[in-house]
């Protein structure tokens, strides 16, 4: 059942709505509100946050029908407003449209027109309300995808094509941006978004730069997987140039003043790259696993801020051609045996 607001300060319009709209009333496919002003429209909207759509005069007492509009879309940007009004001039309209609203209709209300527009907004408003769960749930890719190839994805080769893995040769990256759980701690939320989805870009283009693939993001992390030909010295290329942009980024200051530095691991090898996940649910992650990339991510848990880390495997292939200073032994997790680390210069 779809609920719309009427807003209008004439008593008889009510009665009017009610009588036109009966059967869609009584087949509960409309439920209307009433308001006799845009104060009181607010209030109700305020009570009732299901209504969908508004139909709304201009000329009312106490707030008239354009600082509602205006208000309305300030505060939520989806709901939908049709303007009914006597004022048909192009002035009316235009500054109606300008402020956000959906359509425009004329008094003395044409009943037939004003059903058909309030049946199309209404459509419009199920197919955003459509859209939204379907990024929700994951499926935006149905909106794009020829229905052939979603068939296909229902089918068992589907599924057998989600569980096939293979064993590649490549480098896996860990980059972490040191410290930033002090900015989400003290800093609004959109602050904090912000600020880290700029650091991301910054990262992001320097991978991309060297023909890497970015794996996912994990909280204030990045991983990244580099394949093909020199893929340890691409990686390398990469995290460098990621170093050094990073470090010429202006201290943030807000309530914390922060200056944000890199912390490294790179580890190169062997490892599986498939589909993880739940194909009953169709949530996978084209990713890699195994112990090149577990070493990956503990060599970067030790790496310091503005460090690039790497093991001797690493070293032994890159040793020429690259500037590196030994940083000793380490322990890292569930090895037994103790690993010789070095840091990346340039």
């Amino acid at each position: 059942m779809a609920k719309i607001m009427v807003v209008d300060d004439e008593a008889d319009l009510e009665m009017l709505i009610k009588q036109k709209f009966r059967q869609k009333i009584r087949e509960k496919e409309y439920e209307f509100v009433f308001a006799g002003n845009g104060r009181l429209a607010l209030e109700k909207l305020a009570e009732q946050q299901d209504i969908e759509l508004i139909l709304s005069d201009i000329n009312m007492p106490e707030m008239d029908g354009l600082t509602l509009l205006q208000k309305v879309s300030e505060q939520n940007s989806l709901l939908r407003t049709i303007i009914i009004s006597a004022y048909g001039d192009m002035q009316n309209i235009r500054a109606a449209m300008n402020l956000g609203a959906y359509d425009f209709v004329t008094k003395p209300i044409d009943f037939t027109d004003l059903e058909v527009t309030v049946a199309k907004t209404l459509k419009d408003v199920q197919q955003m309300k459509e859209t939204l769960e379907a990024v929700r749930e994951n499926n935006i890719l149905k909106m794009y995808v020829d229905q052939n190839v979603l068939n296909f994805m229902g089918s068992k080769e589907f599924e057998k094509s989600l569980a096939a893995n293979e064993t590649i040769e490549g480098t896996v990256v860990f980059v972490d941006i040191c410290g930033f759980t002090s900015i989400s701690e003290s800093e609004k939320p959109d602050n904090v978004v912000k600020l880290l989805n700029d650091y991301f870009e910054i990262i992001v283009k320097q991978i991309i730069g060297q023909k890497g693939h970015i794996d996912k993001f994990i909280g204030d992390a990045v991983m990244a997987v580099f394949r093909g030909e020199y893929h340890l010295d691409r990686a390398l290329d990469a995290c460098l140039a990621t170093v050094a942009e990073i470090e010429k980024c202006l201290p943030f200051t807000g309530n914390t003043t922060f200056k944000p530095h890199v912390a490294i691991g790179i580890n190169s090898g062997e490892m599986i790259s498939g589909n993880i996940g739940s194909t009953s649910l169709r949530r996978l992650d084209y990713t890699v696993i195994g112990d090149t990339v577990n070493t990956a991510q503990r060599l970067q848990s030790i790496a310091g801020p503005g460090e690039i880390i790497i093991n001797k495997n690493s070293y032994e292939k890159i040793k020429e051609f690259f500037q590196c200073e030994s940083k000793g032994t380490v322990s890292l997790k569930h090895k037994s045996l103790p690993e010789e680390i070095y840091r990346v210069v340039k």
